[in-house]
């Protein structure tokens, strides 16, 4: 038996239980991981609040990011042994390979062997939030040296592997956060500029740092009345990335923007670059190579232990985290 997180009903974190459940052993294709530490994504609150394009089927397991030791092969794995040390790619479905709790059987195509300077807490911060940075800004918007992206909500995990994602390709990173509580904190973490949204007219920010162009790319999680802004922030020919819908408010399409200017409005998800084999390939090299050189590093914002998983979450939907919330097991 092993502690598991469960629900088994939709609601808010109080949902959240610790179950005692017999784990299958590994099928085809996949690795059961005895789990030292898990990151904690927004993903896995709109999927609890059902408000998310996969639907539990209750009890539901959920979870996207692990790190720990291979436990066991399923038929068919090869390249890992058992002790191995690894982390996951969030793999394509959430409840059938969910990794809230001591153990859970992952797809081998999505593990990955880290480099082994990262702790459990680094590993289990880095899938999720660089897999998603790295596909949006590299494999959708195709930005390269020079190129000026404007981060929305910069202070979240993914916000913060799009800015050093962007230094790292030569691109001009513009973070952009609500007040100025966080701006200190952004600029230490390497944006080259930052824009605090409740001070400062956004749009007009963002042209006077690209000289009046405009900036190349936005990288939004937000959307509501918001991408008015991000729309008028754009240079010609630029796209909009929206890759959530944090705001409860209905979302405008900007139409005159994208007329004037030729825009691209863009959805996209992490699961484009894991279904697709040669860009997931792509992005694990990238990835793997920037955690190697430095160039990439997680910021972890606090760790709680698996028993306070409820009070974790608690705290990631308080929005005063900067970087990633890690539970260790």
């Amino acid at each position: 038996m092993a502690r598991i997180v469960r629900i088994h009903e939709l609601g808010g974190p109080e949902v959240l239980r610790i179950d005692e459940v017999e784990v299958p052993p590994p099928g085809p294709g996949e690795i059961r991981l005895r789990v030292k530490a898990l990151g904690l994504n927004r993903a896995e609150s709109m999927f609890r609040t059902g408000n998310y394009p996969e639907s539990a089927e209750f009890p539901a397991r959920l979870g996207y990011e692990a790190a720990g030791l291979v436990e066991a092969l399923g038929p068919g794995v090869t390249g890992f042994a058992v002790g191995d040390a690894v982390s996951i790619v969030p793999p394509l479905s959430i409840t059938r390979w969910g990794s809230y709790g001591e153990v859970a059987n992952v797809p081998a195509e999505v593990t990955v062997k880290h480099p082994a300077s990262l702790s459990w807490t680094e590993a289990a911060a880095v899938w999720m939030q660089y897999v998603t940075a790295y596909g949006a800004l590299v494999e959708v918007a195709g930005l390269g040296h020079g190129d000026a992206v404007l981060i929305n909500a910069a202070s979240s995990s993914v916000g913060l592997a799009a800015i050093q994602i962007a230094n790292r390709i030569g691109a001009v990173s513009i973070a952009a956060t609500r007040t100025a509580a966080k701006a200190a904190a952004l600029r230490d973490a390497g944006a080259a500029h930052v824009i605090v949204t409740g001070e400062e007219d956004l749009a007009a920010r963002a042209r006077a740092i690209t000289g009046g162009a405009g900036v190349r790319a936005v990288f939004d999680p937000v959307a509501g009345p918001g991408v008015d802004a991000l729309a008028e922030a754009l240079g010609h020919g630029g796209i909009l990335i929206e890759y959530g819908a944090l705001s409860p408010e209905p979302t405008p399409f900007p139409l005159f923007p994208a007329l004037v200017k030729g825009l691209a409005v863009r959805g996209y998800q992490y699961k484009e670059i894991v279904s697709d084999p040669a860009r997931l390939d792509r992005a694990k090299r990238f990835i793997v190579e920037g955690l190697a050189d430095g160039s990439l590093k997680p910021v972890i914002d606090r760790t709680f232990p698996l028993d306070q998983i409820v009070e974790a979450t608690r705290y990631l939907e308080s929005n005063q985290q900067i970087g990633k919330i890690v539970i260790t097991v």
